[in-house]
């Protein structure tokens, strides 16, 4: 076995035990209005009597925020006035994405956001680049498939990707985003979300509890939530805040927020928990383990003849070494034999 694929192994491991840990937790969820978002948008980006605000191009109509038109260079945001302090969270955002273009000749994509910085226009999904907290990403458009096209090249099936994306980035505010990679480079993980000109509802899911960051959509009409990513060890400070952005460049969409719904969740902790937590105060966003969780990634998307190769070639270079021990052996008791003649 490879040496990268024993740290991919321990990775798992410490993944899974994990979250047999958290299982043992029993959770209570609590609604917070004023961190959540939801019809009939009473208010929203007026000054003074709405806790959100609007950036750029979005607007609010009876059913949605529409944080774009599907037309090109557009961005917009809607962002919470409020910093949540809350410990264990969970955000529910049902959103729509639809438009006139065809598939891949559409875009960019919508962004969630739990951030130090708010209101601030930038290149990432149409917020700052060099963020400091939490982003997930429904990202509609493969630049780097596009890139690869150009130079007449093509995707191995270890890089291949299906479009949309869902992603998660946890930025300390020197990390910056790959936009021509798609934000391969710095992403947590992720899963393919076919989310664009559905009839049906499409949400996602965001839980962050006891430093364990989750990802879920539901997509397929079915009311049932799918996984997408599951970290541990992910640290995100307190005080920052909620907001949703997108952007179109030379090809476009409308991306609408219908509702974003914060819950606290209650956690029953043990005593010593609790005093770890209260001794360790988190200042900077960050992920346990991030270096092992890369080697997991870059090993994930191996093709099956590169499996079956790592494997054979594993194999026999235990048989090699159990012939070599078994000749080593049996000369070491020949000559221990011959020594009680």
């Amino acid at each position: 076995m490879p040496f990268k694929s024993y740290w991919t192994f321990a990775f798992l491991i410490f993944t899974a035990s994990k979250c047999l840990a958290d299982d043992d937790h029993e959770m209570e969820e609590f609604l917070k209005r004023e961190y959540s978002l939801s019809k009939p948008y009473q208010g929203v980006g007026s000054l003074g009597s709405s806790h959100w605000e609007l950036m750029g191009d979005a607007m609010v109509t009876t059913e949605q925020v529409r944080l774009t038109p599907d037309m090109q260079s557009r961005q917009g945001a809607v962002w919470s006035r409020l910093p949540c302090h809350l410990t264990d969270w969970e955000m529910q955002v049902h959103f729509k994405i639809h438009g006139q273009g065809k598939k891949n000749l559409n875009g960019d994509g919508l962004a969630i956001w739990y951030t130090k910085e708010r209101a601030q226009k930038g290149p990432v999904f149409g917020n700052m680049d060099n963020f400091t907290g939490l982003g997930v990403f429904v990202d509609t458009y493969p630049n780097e498939e596009k890139h690869l096209e150009a130079q007449k090249k093509r995707y191995t099936p270890r890089t291949q990707r299906i479009f949309p994306f869902v992603l998660a980035m946890v930025g300390n505010g020197s990390i910056s985003y790959d936009h021509e990679r798609d934000g391969r480079p710095t992403e947590l993980g992720g899963c393919n979300a076919m989310v664009r000109n559905l009839k049906h509802d499409t949400f996602l899911f965001i839980r962050y509890v006891r430093r364990r960051l989750t990802v879920m959509i539901d997509i397929d009409g079915q009311h049932e939530w799918r996984d997408c990513l599951d970290i541990p060890g992910v640290r995100l400070p307190k005080g920052y805040y909620f907001g949703a952005t997108a952007i179109t460049g030379d090809l476009s969409d409308n991306h609408d927020i219908i509702s974003l719904k914060l819950y606290q969740l209650t956690v029953l902790r043990s005593r010593k928990e609790e005093e770890e937590e209260e001794e360790e105060e988190i200042t900077i966003p960050s992920v346990d383990n991030i270096e092992l969780l890369r080697l997991g990634q870059t090993e994930e998307g191996m093709s099956g003849l590169a499996i079956f190769f790592t494997v054979f070639f594993s194999m026999l270079g235990c048989i090699f070494l159990i012939v070599i021990g078994l000749v080593v052996y049996s000369h070491w008791s020949e000559s221990r034999r011959k020594r009680f003649y």
